[in-house]
């Protein structure tokens, strides 16, 4: 099992990050909501990981914090939520107010999630309330967890709007929907993440 790795970030592909630990690289998919508070390139970062084997591949899916992590395992543990995913319900909103729509039974909320239809929404609900109960007024989440960062990397390219919206469909949005999204927020001179993150606003 491969539970942390420290290393420098090499190259960012929303929602993959490649980062070099002992002169190996590691690709890991991250949710959106992490990738955000990602360093820049050629900076250290220390990520939490959880650990996919299957037949045809070996996956890791990283974190920022121990907790985002755990509400990971959480979700995958839901009937019908497979790791693909609970990456995108961690991208579209972030842990603490996954939690919260939880919490509260929002079910109008869950549904905006790609791959999220009503049925799985209120799977959601009825599994995981009793397990998440008390997550977020026990402040287990920290505040960079709680809200989006304002900083944004300086990963930037002349298609960034190309690479938003292929990252949004690897998220699981249709590929006509990310288009579309992202043909409404992109503005010249944002940056690919931040191209992202105003669509996935928009989108919840």
């Amino acid at each position: 099992m491969i539970g942390r790795l420290r290393g420098i970030v090499i190259e960012k592909n929303p929602p993959e990050v490649l980062l070099e630990v002992g002169g190996v690289g590691y690709e890991v998919q991250m949710p959106m909501s992490c990738f955000y508070d990602l360093p820049e390139l050629g900076k250290e970062a220390i990520v939490q990981t959880h650990f996919v084997v299957r037949e045809d591949a070996q996956l890791l899916y990283g974190f920022n914090h121990k907790q985002e992590r755990a509400l990971f395992r959480e979700l995958i543990k839901t009937n019908g939520v497979g790791p693909k995913l609970a990456l995108a319900i961690l991208s579209g909103m972030t842990a603490s107010q996954f939690v919260l729509s939880v919490e509260r039974e929002e079910i109008s909320t869950l549904i905006k999630l790609p791959g999220v239809g009503k049925k799985t929404a209120e799977r959601l609900v009825v599994e995981m309330k009793d397990r998440l109960k008390g997550w977020v007024s026990h402040d287990l989440f920290s505040p960079a967890t709680i809200s989006l960062p304002a900083q944004e990397s300086s990963l930037r390219a002349p298609d960034a709007s190309e690479e938003a919206a292929s990252a949004l469909v690897a998220l699981g949005y249709k590929t006509a929907q990310a288009s579309q999204i992202v043909g409404k927020v992109a503005k010249e001179g944002m940056s690919v993440e931040a191209i992202i993150r105003e669509s996935l606003r928009s989108l919840v």
